[in-house]
């Protein structure tokens, strides 16, 4: 039996939280509609950038860029994934 559990009285072992340990609550909604609009967003950047052929849309000063930033912005609605409870 480990340290954080205790018998019932017909001797099964019921698993208990340490002392002070709160469960995580779920995202707040605003958290899951940044996360999946980064996400896409990022892609839609990036199939308009493949589309727009040469005139280098969405930015097109930047050029080929243009894929590092789409790239970027899904990746941060990616990283934002490793925060998710439910």
């Amino acid at each position: 039996m480990t340290k954080n559990a205790k018998q019932n009285s017909d001797g099964r072992a019921d698993s208990v939280a340490p002392h002070g340990h709160q469960t995580p609550k779920p995202n707040a909604l605003w958290f899951k509609i940044v996360m999946f609009g980064l996400m896409i967003i990022g892609l839609l950047w990036i199939i308009v950038f493949y589309i727009s052929f040469d005139k280098h849309w969405p930015i097109p000063s930047i050029g080929n860029w243009n894929i590092l930033v789409g790239f970027g912005i899904l990746m941060a609605g990616f990283l934002m994934t490793t925060r998710w409870r439910s």
